[in-house]
């Protein structure tokens, strides 16, 4: 579905560990209002692991 102005993003994060995705989720977090994932998960026989967080890149946090 197109969009027309750039609001809520859906983001899906693919990482080696879950150090990784979720040290990328908290960048994600200070710049932005963000509905975090609590936990990654794994799919079976696939290296690696997945989350999916929300951003509303209408509502900057200030740095």
């Amino acid at each position: 579905m197109h969009a027309e102005e750039a609001s809520l993003v859906v983001v899906d994060v693919v990482a080696p560990d879950d150090t990784t995705a979720l040290a990328f989720q908290q960048l994600l977090a200070s710049r932005w209002a963000t509905a975090p994932a609590q936990h990654t998960r794994g799919d079976v026989g696939q290296p690696g692991v997945r989350l999916r967080c929300f951003l509303d890149l209408r509502q900057p946090l200030d740095s």
